[in-house]
């Protein structure tokens, strides 16, 4: 991969299971967004679950895998094939939203990227990521971490350097929670200028309850246009 020019906003992530709001707000903001795919798997993150509203409660959602491991990389480890699971994690996104205003357009959406056939948990999540992208009209490019010939003996914020120097990055944008892991005089020094995304109090209906926030983007989707999830797309912070 050749390098870049400059006057490029990356951004790096590992693939979510549906992620929040904030996530697509990351994608939306940079020019190459990185699916950081060859890093271990994170048990108890979000990787293979999501919150969505159910009877006005949250409920978790859960992406069924095969021999995942904290000692795998995400691309190591395998989606079930199980037609039960995905048949019950429908119905179970179908109970929830079945009365809200953008369900049959969002719900189609869904279905196929729960539908998928692709083994590959990286790949499965990255059609997923790519789906929704589309259907948000985000134009962002989404490129594979393990696509990108890098140094791969290099760990953290030195290996998310390299992959900014490669794409010709000169500006940085990361979640708000990784402000900790990151310095941004590190960055500067390779001529990157280090953002932080802080998604603002974002609200909006859902049925008649109060107002649950940081759910799944399917939540999102089901109550809004997609011009009003645009508007949401750009309600964050930079820092």
């Amino acid at each position: 991969m050749l390098k870049g020019c400059g006057n490029v906003k990356v951004g790096i992530m590992q693939p979510y299971f549906f992620p929040y709001i904030g996530y697509w707000q990351l994608i939306n903001a940079v020019d190459k967004f990185v699916i950081y795919d060859d890093v271990n798997f994170i048990k108890g993150g979000w990787i293979n679950r999501n919150n969505i509203l159910y009877n006005g409660k949250v409920k978790r959602i859960n992406l069924q895998m095969n021999g995942a491991s904290s000692n795998k990389l995400i691309n190591e480890i395998e989606v079930s094939d199980s037609e039960i699971f995905r048949r019950k994690l429908l119905k179970t996104i179908e109970a929830s939203y079945k009365k809200a205003p953008y369900f049959s357009e969002t719900y189609k959406i869904i279905e196929d990227i729960v539908n998928n056939n692709e083994k590959n948990l990286a790949k499965y999540l990255e059609y997923s990521i790519r789906r929704i992208s589309e259907y948000l009209l985000i134009t962002t490019e989404i490129i594979m971490s393990s696509d990108i010939n890098k140094n791969n003996e290099l760990k953290g914020q030195d290996k998310v350097i390299e992959i900014c120097q490669i794409l010709g990055a000169d500006k940085y944008y990361n979640a708000i929670g990784g402000q900790e892991l990151y310095s941004r005089e590190d960055f500067k020094k390779m001529g990157i200028e280090l953002k932080f995304i802080k998604t603002n109090n974002i609200s909006y209906n859902q049925f008649s309850h109060d107002f649950t926030p940081n759910l799944s983007i399917i939540d999102v989707m089901m109550f809004n246009s997609i011009s009003e999830v645009n508007e949401l797309l750009n309600e964050y912070t930079l820092i």
